[in-house]
């Protein structure tokens, strides 16, 4: 019996396709996608933080795991960001493994 469906405590495996962030700030947004064991890993595209533009970048991904979280994060001394919208497009492509 599956573990999911609507209202379920079930977890999902996503595939995930496609991040966008709306980020201010000064130097470059290194981003990874990393399933929470750290088995599996994605880095993306950096994004160079500037001033507000009306364009959001979307930084296109390939990465499917159940838990998945995004790493942003900058390397240089005295690089600053603010983020203010953050989405993520991911499906749900199965219920649970088979035992």
């Amino acid at each position: 019996m599956a573990r999911g469906g609507v209202g379920g405590n079930g977890e999902y495996e996503h595939h995930i396709v496609g991040v966008r962030a709306r980020i201010v700030g000064s130097g470059n947004m290194d981003y990874s996608l990393e399933d929470y064991s750290a088995i599996q890993t994605q880095n993306l595209v950096p994004l160079v933080m500037a001033a507000a533009t009306r364009f959001e970048p979307t930084v296109l991904s390939n990465f499917q795991s159940q838990r998945t979280r995004l790493i942003g994060k900058t390397t240089e001394l005295n690089e600053w960001f603010e983020i203010s919208r953050l989405v993520i497009w991911a499906k749900p492509v199965a219920v649970e493994y088979p035992q």
